[in-house]
């Protein structure tokens, strides 16, 4: 991978979003240079970091997530890395010319709205029970979830400013909740709070079955008390338009633009970003067995194991 330097780089924020990057994540131009110079020179030197991009909208991601704090922007990285590697069926080969990714997309189960939040954050939209557990994996369903997720983290605004996640579990049935073991649950809740450099300001769930309620509860339970605290669960989708602006919405929700209409313009998205994408798989880290005992370890399930159909649900 060819290296980049900072003069490669052109802050695209907006000034309103360059002042929140100001107070929220310590961040101005001699910081950001500086960082980004650390970060660079510590890939450079790392003994098993063998292949990385090194551009600063790449490396940005750590920094804005950590709030430029070097060390631990990239101690995320490391972890970022290591867990693509770890986990390929997850995290590789992301590309929505794949059949059934594609088809996933296509149904609606997870699409980014056209519109950002009152606060300006990205919004994905998944919907459970556009995905059909029983036509495709788990495996799938995660990929589909990384190529979103990877398609929206080089934008600049988005580092700054955030997430913003709705997820409509209406339609979410015993055959979402069974193809996943405990063990790849909690997996996935880690990679997500340690290895992905997202900055998740809120989350909301509506319209959850009795047969999902402790699912759910479970999967919280395994978060951090940051993200905790950022959970919000909804009783109905009215109850969801107190905190949301409905205008946002898919029309299919009371909104304006019809979901089609959302997936269509991302995948054009996809498609621009299709070859970028792909190349992350170029990337490359040595990891040795401690690693994957650390990674593969049930020590915070506290002895739980096995599927999601051992859970009592009521």
């Amino acid at each position: 991978m060819a290296k980049r330097t900072e003069e490669d780089y052109g802050c695209e924020l907006s000034e309103a979003t360059r002042m929140i990057a100001r107070h929220e994540l310590r961040e101005d131009d001699a910081t950001r240079i500086e960082a980004l110079n650390q970060v660079r020179h510590w890939i450079q030197k790392h003994p098993s970091i063998k292949r990385c991009r090194t551009d600063a909208a790449f490396l940005l991601r750590f920094l804005r997530t950590k709030k430029f704090s070097v060390p631990m922007a990239e101690e995320m990285l490391e972890r970022y890395l290591t867990i693509r590697q770890m986990y390929p069926n997850w995290f590789q080969n992301l590309d929505i010319e794949d059949p059934d990714i594609e088809a996933i997309v296509d149904a609606g189960y997870l699409v980014p709205l056209m519109e950002r939040d009152r606060y300006g954050r990205r919004v994905i939209l998944s919907c459970a029970g556009r995905f059909d557990p029983y036509k495709y994996t788990s495996a799938q369903m995660a990929r589909a979830h990384s190529l979103i997720v990877e398609a929206l983290m080089d934008d600049e605004e988005n580092q700054v400013r955030g997430y913003t996640h709705i997820n409509d579990e209406s339609g979410l049935t015993m055959g979402h909740l069974s193809a996943w073991s405990l063990t790849d649950i909690r997996n996935m809740l880690r990679c997500i709070q340690n290895s992905t450099p997202m900055r998740h300001k809120e989350t909301h769930f509506v319209n959850i079955p009795s047969c999902a309620v402790k699912v759910i509860e479970f999967g919280i339970s395994l978060l951090n008390e940051k993200l905790k605290n950022r959970i919000l669960l909804h009783k109905s989708l009215d109850d969801l338009k107190g905190t949301i602006d409905p205008k946002i919405l898919p029309k299919e929700y009371g909104g304006e633009v019809p979901l089609n209409e959302m997936i269509a313009a991302f995948k054009k998205t996809l498609r621009e970003q299709r070859d970028r994408i792909r190349q992350l798989d170029d990337m490359y880290i040595e990891i040795d067995s401690s690693v994957d005992s650390q990674y593969a370890t049930n020590d915070d399930l506290n002895g739980i194991s096995g599927s999601f159909r051992k859970l009592e649900v009521d």
